[in-house]
């Protein structure tokens, strides 16, 4: 008559040695390739309020100056000027109307997105305003053909630019975070994969 082999109480099964060099060299090649630096999320954010403050300054060089293209363009009324007043960088040209029903009135042309012709004391220029406010005024050439708006496109493509740089940092977090699990987790899913190996393993 054969003998009934008396079973290992659970407490006293071991992990079988391969399970174990597994477990040991899983290690061993996490301590050589660590874990990239993780972008923090207090980057990301920064990065996207540099964004959202960079498309207000596109906004804010962009959409009053259209505004009051459109205006002139729609109900502006033309007439010749002479420039009676100019600083050196210009912050401002001031021009005297001469051929309109505001004639005599002394007014500084209005700055599209920042920027003001380049005009001497003295000279001459056809100029466009607007009759319910005359200085809501530009020079006639640049109500037909604005110049381009050199704030709002360098504005733009910093944007764009922090834009890019947040999402790929958001990606690379999220690689990171799966290749790279934290140390909590790792520690947690091999105490869990250790045990189960107990419970699993003949004695």
């Amino acid at each position: 008559m054969t003998k009934k082999r008396r079973k290992r109480p659970a407490d006293q099964y071991q992990l079988p040695p391969h399970i174990k060099r597994t477990h040991q060299d899983a290690a061993r090649a996490r301590a050589w390739k660590p874990r990239p630096p993780l972008p923090q999320l207090r980057v990301i954010l920064t990065g996207l309020g540099l964004f959202l403050l960079c498309v207000g300054m596109v906004l804010f060089f962009l959409l009053p100056p259209r505004s009051l293209v459109q205006d002139l363009r729609s109900r502006g009324v033309s007439a010749a000027a002479t420039v009676v007043g100019v600083d050196s960088k210009p912050k401002y040209v001031k021009v005297r109307l001469v051929s309109s029903p505001q004639a005599g009135t002394e007014v500084k042309l209005w700055d599209y997105a920042g920027m003001l012709p380049e005009t001497q004391t003295g000279a001459s220029m056809i100029v466009t305003y607007d009759p319910e406010d005359p200085s809501r005024i530009l020079t006639q050439s640049w109500v037909k053909d604005p110049p381009p708006n050199l704030p709002a496109y360098g504005t733009a493509a910093i944007a764009a630019f922090f834009l890019l740089g947040t999402v790929a940092l958001v990606f690379r977090r999220r690689w990171i975070l799966r290749n790279w699990p934290s140390d909590a987790s790792v520690a947690g899913s091999a105490k869990a994969h250790g045990s189960k190996s107990v419970r699993l393993t003949k004695p």
